[in-house]
């Protein structure tokens, strides 16, 4: 087990929190929020690619958009059809 699961489990820490492992929360077919990732590869109103550390995450949709973006989140809004996951070899 990696060291910083073991420290996340003993101070009960989100293992997020100390690795940059992205979290993603899906709210509905509207909304997707991304934690940790490292920047944004493509945007198009249909089409958002975003990088991590493990890789890539793509959304596929109608009416994307940007918000609510800082350092280390970012929330795409719109009709979200499909979300792909491209891992990091």
């Amino acid at each position: 087990m990696r060291d910083y699961i073991k420290v996340s489990k003993f101070l009960e820490i989100p293992r997020e929190v100390l690795s940059n492992i992205p979290k993603i929360t899906v709210t509905g077919f509207d909304e997707i929020l991304i934690e940790n990732f490292k920047g944004i590869l493509e945007y198009e109103d249909f089409f958002v690619r975003i990088s991590t550390t493990i890789g890539n995450i793509n959304i596929n949709g109608f009416n994307l958009k940007l918000n609510q973006m800082t350092d280390d989140d970012i929330l795409v809004s719109g009709k979200i059809e499909n979300i792909d996951f491209e891992k990091r070899r």
